[in-house]
């Protein structure tokens, strides 16, 4: 079963629509309604990438990196988003820490109200 701040592995698309390759997602919330859809947003090792006060760098030194099943410092990059159903996910790495993924969902919804 999927939750929000779990990090599962999907097939994210290329901004063009072609197939993207398999990688780390970070799931952000459930939609509502009866289908089992949730918003994903990608993760990347591609450090250099980021957007400050935006995207969230998770670091191999900080505490809650061993719990999410990643094998080096990754990206999360909020802004490349995804909705999906849960059963083309691919399973599950690990997680991230609660304070971490409130800071991730603050960040998205500032910039979705043009607060930044």
């Amino acid at each position: 079963m999927i939750s929000e701040g779990q990090i599962v592995l999907f097939r994210f698309p290329q901004t063009d629509q072609d197939e993207g390759k398999l990688r780390p997602a970070l799931v952000l919330r459930k939609l509502p309604g009866k289908f089992d859809d949730w918003l994903i947003c990608m993760i990347s090792s591609q450090l250099h990438q980021a957007i400050p006060t935006l995207d969230e760098v998770i670091y191999l030194e900080e505490s809650d990196f061993n719990q999410s099943g990643l094998k080096q410092s990754s990206l999360i990059r909020v802004t490349r988003l995804a909705v999906v159903s849960e059963e083309i996910l691919l399973g599950t790495l690990g997680d991230i820490d609660v304070n971490r993924l409130i800071k991730i969902k603050t960040n998205l919804a500032k910039w979705l109200q043009n607060s930044f």
